[in-house]
Order: structure tokens, then sequence, then C-alpha cells
């Protein structure tokens, strides 16, 4: 998962942005190839959230992001590897390592129980 803190990518130059695509198309081709990538996308700035939450048996939706936050979820990656230490060197290869956070994580399997 590829959080970002709007303010450090404001404060990127658009060429400095557009390498950072162009990184993640360079990214992407090999993980494809290799059967690694499962699934990606990216995800629209958190003001064009909505907020659902149900309380008293009525749903009430609310514009935003659920919380204020320095940064925030930007996109991620679903990756099939043999290992999370291989998820850790692919996470370190996208170009959003240099700037904010990724997170590995893994993706809970109903099949094998509901461990966290």
């Amino acid at each position: 998962m590829i959080y970002v803190d709007p303010a450090i990518w404001e404060s990127l130059s658009e060429r400095e942005r557009d390498a950072v695509f162009r990184a993640h198309d360079e990214f992407r081709r090999p993980i494809a190839d290799s059967g690694e990538l499962i699934g990606h996308a990216a995800l629209a700035d958190p003001s064009n959230s909505t907020t659902v939450r149900v309380r008293d048996g009525a749903p009430i939706l609310t514009d935003g992001p659920y919380q204020a936050a320095k940064e925030h979820l930007a996109g991620y990656y679903v990756v099939d590897c043999e290992s999370a230490a291989r998820a850790g060197v692919l996470a370190s290869q996208l170009p959003d390592a240099r700037y904010t956070a990724i997170e590995v994580r893994p993706v809970m399997d109903a099949s094998s129980g509901m461990e966290m």
C-alpha cells in the first residue's frame, strides 16, 4: 500500500512527478511478466471520498475521508510472492518509497482461517 503526504507530492516538480509515474510503469512490467502482479490501482484524493457508517440501523454518509491524517492511501499493488521478504524487495523498488511509506501486508485468505 502506497501512502502519500500531499505536501511532499506537491513539492515535487512536474518532471519529478512524471518520473514517478514512468517508474511505476517500469516497475509493473517485470512483475506482470513473472506472474507476481495480481492487481493494482491508484486511488483518488481523499477529498473525493465518502465515509459510510451505520448507527442504530441507519446509514450515515459523510463527505470526505474518515479521519484527518498527514498521509493517505494513494494506491496499492497486490502481488503473489514466494515470501514476505520478496514482497519487501518489490516494495523497496516502488518509486514512492523515496518520498513516503510503503506498507507491506498479507491479504487474508478465508480458506485458511481468519488469523491476522
